[in-house]
């Protein structure tokens, strides 16, 4: 099955997600968007659960600000288990932080980081699939929705899976036009669902466990985990 065909499953009924780890097909390349938030654990359980499988490469992608604000998550990700290994029941983060920009490499640190502690994650929950760190720089006046949406095309992606906070508002009462700029919009998933070249899906976790799924042609679309 294409890679888009077994997405279009996946968001199409829940029982056939469910099952998606075991549906053969062409290998892909998956990107997440991943940063130090829950919502960003969230996106990566689904991907793992619903979306990659055995020899697919999945791409966590972390975007930088040239003077980034201080995480608030900070502390919590420091601890010997991050958000991502904590919601998939997998290991804490080891010491070889990324410590490069650009595509993954040999970075050296001290200090642990959420990547970290995502790489072990995905290494616990799929370790056939193949995983890789990009990073990429926001550069002054530049919107981060447009960094994840130039990058995913870069690095030839078919599907990008962003976490989605809770209670945005809707592009539909905002007026969003496909191309619009993010600023004063405040929605980095509405943005890069209308722009990606490739399917975009915006996900968010609910505490029941399942999922809320946007996507172009699928808007608050209810999946069981």
């Amino acid at each position: 099955m294409h890679g888009s065909q077994r997405f279009a499953v996946a968001v199409n009924d829940d029982k056939a997600a469910a099952a998606i780890s075991t549906t053969e097909g062409e290998a892909r390349r998956v990107m997440v968007v991943a940063d130090g938030s829950r919502e960003a654990a969230g996106a990566l359980q689904y991907a793992l659960s619903h979306a990659v499988v055995d020899n697919d490469t999945l791409i966590l992608l972390h975007v930088e600000h040239a003077a980034p604000p201080k995480n608030a998550f900070g502390g919590f990700f420091k601890n010997p288990i991050s958000p991502a290994a904590a919601l998939l029941g997998g290991p804490g983060p080891t010491s070889s932080g990324e410590g490069s920009v650009g595509r993954s490499g040999g970075g050296g640190g001290g200090e642990v980081d959420f990547l970290d502690g995502m790489k072990q994650a995905c290494a616990a929950a799929k370790p056939m699939v193949k995983v890789a760190v990009e990073k990429a720089e926001v550069a002054e006046g530049k919107d981060k929705a447009a960094v994840i949406v130039a990058h995913s095309a870069a690095s030839n992606v078919e599907l990008l899976i962003i976490g989605q906070k809770r209670n945005v508002l809707s592009k539909s009462i905002l007026g969003a036009r496909r191309g619009l700029s993010l600023k004063g919009l405040g929605d980095t998933a509405e943005y890069a669902i209308e722009n990606s070249k490739c399917t975009c899906v915006a996900v968010q976790r609910k505490a029941n466990g399942g999922y809320l799924l946007n996507s172009k042609t699928q808007k608050n679309f209810w999946l069981l985990a």
